[in-house]
């Protein structure tokens, strides 16, 4: 069994073949040369962070099938700040267009100390920002910037940090470990 974890940077695309018809962007090949290994779950192209990969069909399926609940932690930068009532709204659930999301573990941290972004996040001067972590346990598309826009908070960086008990601890952009 492999199991790699991958720091995905921004604008990578989370497959192995580029989009056909679809901007030029990078896609994992260009950074993972290990046969017979597919992600276990998607991460957005505009998303950075931890991708896990594998060969282990079982092993996928328990890394991306909501039905297991694997927790996933993000820090997210979101623009404002938000008070408690928008936070406790995060950690009731939030009813987006496609049904409410599971409860989820959310707390505004300091800004964590990651990489650049290339490009970086617009800064606008009139409009604070600050991170939070969030850590939920389904997988709809688009779910964590959907529920902060849903408080009244776009995220304006997002970055997965930990599934289950796989972190990025040690793993930089755009490079992989191999965990198996």
């Amino acid at each position: 069994m492999t199991l790699i974890l991958f720091n995905k940077p921004f604008n990578v695309l989370c497959q192995f073949t580029p989009e056909p018809n679809g901007p030029e962007r990078p896609t994992l090949k260009d950074f993972i040369d290990v046969p017979g290994v597919y992600p276990a779950g998607r991460l957005d192209t505009d998303s950075e962070g931890l991708l896990l990969l594998t060969d282990d069909g079982r092993l996928q399926a328990r890394i991306a099938d909501p039905r297991f609940k694997m927790p996933k932690t993000y820090l997210a930068q979101v623009e404002g700040e938000p008070d408690e009532v928008a936070l406790d709204t995060l950690r009731r659930g939030v009813t987006l267009k496609d049904g409410r999301t599971l409860p989820a573990e959310v707390e505004r941290i300091d800004d964590p100390a990651l990489w650049p972004r290339d490009p970086p996040v617009r800064f606008r001067k009139t409009v604070t920002d600050c991170w939070i972590s969030l850590t939920i346990r389904e997988g709809k598309n688009r779910q964590v910037r959907r529920m902060t826009a849903a408080v009244g908070h776009p995220t304006l960086r997002l970055v997965r940090w930990r599934i289950g008990d796989w972190t990025l601890d040690g793993v930089e952009p755009g490079t992989w470990r191999d965990a198996s």
